[in-house]
């Protein structure tokens, strides 16, 4: 199974040209093997915001055209209408070409802080069905860049909503008839959490994501680390673009659920491509 991640800034290349086309080209020309990309995970994605460099128009409906075949779902973490009535969305996206289970959005922690330039954020959830790992819960976000306390409030939701996922295994909720509201959903231990998270390792919050429980046993577990031990991961941000900070730095990561780290085989990132100002990261499951 293969989950690509990449925060695409509205499928916008460091030469100004907004193209979903080269993003899509580009991220399933990274699969390997004879399957290729399973699913992709997106950042940035927006629709109705014509002030944005380039002008993109609806990203969510051009992404859809451009992935024949697969199931699409848009996350809007900022859904607003300006004065002239053009409703403007931003936000996340998962496509998946393996059967969908299940759908999620939640809102993560947005808190009030005088001055401080923020926007509501949010993590995606599509639970997916791979042929070899059986149901795995894909989950696409992207955390708070101007604030450190607001994206420490977000791992700490993160961590929530996984933790509460694995009790609900643990203590599966009652029968309820199909085709109603009260259907139980599906269940299952495995889990990836990918994204752009605006940090990077040796910040307290990253700390905080990777952190044990109380029982010792950790909830998420960076695939990096996993696979090439201490060796520091490859920046995925301001390799070319310096505007946001005067060196590189990795702050998009891949981390999986303890039920996951034996299926790790593979960890890539494209640090050539300048189709974003971030890199694609493509994590490979057994």
């Amino acid at each position: 199974m293969q989950i690509l991640t990449w925060n695409v800034q509205w499928c916008c290349g460091l030469d100004g040209l907004v193209d979903p086309a080269r993003i899509v080209r580009h991220a399933l020309a990274m699969g390997t093997g004879t399957g290729g990309i399973d699913v992709l995970c997106l950042q940035e994605v927006a629709v109705g915001h014509g002030g944005l460099a380039g002008a993109p128009g609806d990203q969510v409906a051009q992404l859809q055209a451009l992935l024949p075949g697969w199931q699409l779902f848009f996350g809007a973490t900022t859904d607003g209408v300006d004065a002239s009535g053009q409703r403007r969305r931003f936000g996340n996206v998962v496509a998946s070409r393996l059967p969908v289970a299940e759908v999620a959005q939640h809102r993560l922690p947005w808190l009030a802080e005088a001055g401080v330039v923020s926007m509501p954020r949010g993590c995606l959830v599509v639970t997916v069905r791979d042929p070899a790992l059986g149901l795995v819960r894909v989950m696409c976000t992207h955390l708070e860049y101007h604030s450190a306390s607001q994206r420490m409030a977000q791992v700490q939701a993160l961590r929530a909503i996984h933790a509460e996922a694995l009790a609900q295994l643990q203590a599966l909720p009652g029968a309820a008839a199909a085709a109603t509201p009260y259907t139980t959903p599906v269940h299952t231990p495995h889990a990836v959490l990918c994204g752009d998270f605006n940090m990077h390792a040796g910040e307290p919050a990253y700390a905080a994501l990777v952190a044990a429980q109380t029982d010792g046993s950790a909830l998420w577990h960076d695939s990096w680390p996993l696979l090439h031990g201490s060796a520091p991961q490859p920046p995925t941000f301001c390799l070319f673009d310096r505007t946001w900070g005067p060196t590189p730095v990795a702050c998009d990561f891949a981390l999986v659920s303890g039920s996951l780290c034996s299926h790790l085989q593979g960890w890539h990132s494209d640090s050539a491509t300048q189709l974003s100002d971030h890199q694609p990261v493509l994590l490979t499951l057994a």
